[in-house]
């Protein structure tokens, strides 16, 4: 029987940055549309030969993930420290992380990201809009939750 859901409210983000918030802390305040993403990894190089034969080789990818939050998130505060730090010690942090699907009974854990977009405000509308962010990972691996 698969009673899995498409349900994105219930997901559960954390973060780390050893440096500046060495505790994983739960990012909160999603964007009402937009909550994270992930673009396609190009995972394999191809060429073609000139005689018309393809080949192939796996090359490793970074994975780039977008997420937004509300102008009014408190999680605003815990990449803005994030920024901050790096903008004064003009050094990169690396980041973990971890994301809990509960509505598809799926993991994921998140290796080795560095902040490569960081949104500095919100853009002012009739009201302030959602801070996007983006964050560069080494690598994200999957695992079934069971629950």
């Amino acid at each position: 029987m698969n009673n899995r859901t498409i349900t994105a409210a219930n997901s559960i983000l954390l973060l780390s940055v050893q440096s500046v918030f060495p505790v994983p802390v739960q990012l909160q305040g999603f964007a009402t549309d937009d909550v994270f993403d992930t673009e396609g990894v190009q995972s394999v190089e191809t060429m073609m030969g000139v005689d018309g034969r393809l080949s192939a080789g796996f090359t490793p990818a970074p994975i780039v993930q977008n997420f937004s939050l509300q102008a009014d998130s408190p999680s605003n505060d815990i990449i803005e420290a994030w920024y901050l730090a790096m903008q004064s010690l003009r050094e990169a942090f690396v980041a973990t992380g971890s994301i809990t699907l509960p509505a598809t009974r799926r993991a994921y854990v998140l290796r080795r990201g560095f902040l490569t977009n960081y949104m500095p405000t919100p853009a002012g509308k009739k009201v302030l809009q959602p801070r996007r962010f983006t964050i560069t990972w080494e690598g994200i691996t999957s695992a079934p939750t069971f629950g």
